[in-house]
């Protein structure tokens, strides 16, 4: 159970409340942010809120037990406070948000409402509006291992242990189709689909998913991302590209000859086999039943 600050309370038992909410952001890099929806910059708790940044919320439901309850914020893009490049690189992914009460004439009279974190975020027209999620949606993420045939360890890590020193290749770009397709070149030495769901990441900033990789006749090579690019990439811009894999136990043996850290379960029983039936000695897809 939450207890008013006394100097809080005594405040709200008059007629009169000058009453505004604050919002405290503390990203995963240590940057402390501070908004608020009074008409003034505010000072507490030493950190400074601003009034200008345009934020605003949405009602939020509290649910008593571990419900998992979530509201939405909203604000617009400065180059002073919330830039949207920084949105886009996510440091803001996963940030502590504090709500607060606040009485702004006397801003020593305060409280902590609850804590939440930054969900999903969507940007239009130079806005955003981010969800925010209470810390009991930890509970709902998975724990432990899952059974799959696929491998769900990330390429290069301590579980994969491939070197991937020599699945790297380096480049410049030639020509930008758009914002989601470069031509490349410095990638001759690689066959098509190398680096196929790999990540191509950008001297000058920025690291991209790649969807596909074509080489060309003339040895350059074409590279399709996932998603468009938050900023223009120019030509004769430098970059590096780490290769892809898709998880299957074929590409872990064929490609990187990892098999022996294959960390899937490729021969676990998929849904045809679950509704498969006995026929005789076979099975209805013609398999043996004792192979």
């Amino acid at each position: 159970m939450k207890v008013l600050p006394a100097g809080l309370a005594a405040h709200l038992r008059g007629d009169v409340t000058t009453i505004c909410h604050c919002w405290r952001v503390l990203r995963r890099d240590g940057v402390v942010l501070g908004f608020t929806d009074h008409d003034g910059d505010l000072v507490l708790d030493g950190t400074r809120f601003l009034a200008s940044s345009g934020f605003s919320a949405s009602e939020a439901e509290t649910e008593s037990g571990l419900s998992a309850s979530a509201g939405t914020v909203a604000g617009g893009f400065s180059n002073d406070v919330i830039a949207e490049v920084d949105l886009a690189a996510g440091l803001y992914d996963g940030a502590r948000v504090e709500l607060l009460v606040v009485n702004w004439r006397a801003p020593d009279q305060f409280m902590r409402l609850n804590v939440r974190e930054i969900g999903e975020v969507s940007r239009a027209s130079g806005e955003f509006v981010a969800e925010l999620r209470s810390l009991a949606h930890r509970l709902d993420q998975p724990q432990g291992r899952v059974y799959g045939r696929r491998c769900d360890a990330s390429l290069g890590d301590g579980r994969c242990r491939v070197n991937l020193g020599a699945y790297r290749g380096e480049g410049t770009v030639v020509l930008v189709r758009d914002r989601s397709r470069l031509v490349v070149e410095g990638l001759q030495a690689f066959a098509s689909g190398f680096f196929g769901q790999g990540v191509l990441r950008l001297e000058a900033g920025g690291e991209l998913e790649i969807d596909a990789h074509v080489k060309n006749a003339d040895g350059t090579a074409e590279l399709s991302l996932w998603l468009p690019s938050e900023r223009e990439i120019v030509v004769g811009e430098a970059f590096s590209v780490v290769a892809g894999c898709d998880k299957a136990f074929a590409t872990c043996r064929q490609k990187f000859g990892n098999q022996l850290n294959f960390r899937g379960f490729p021969h676990v029983p998929g849904s045809d086999f679950a509704y498969s039936f006995a026929d005789g000695e076979r099975l209805h897809d013609g398999s043996p039943i004792f192979p």
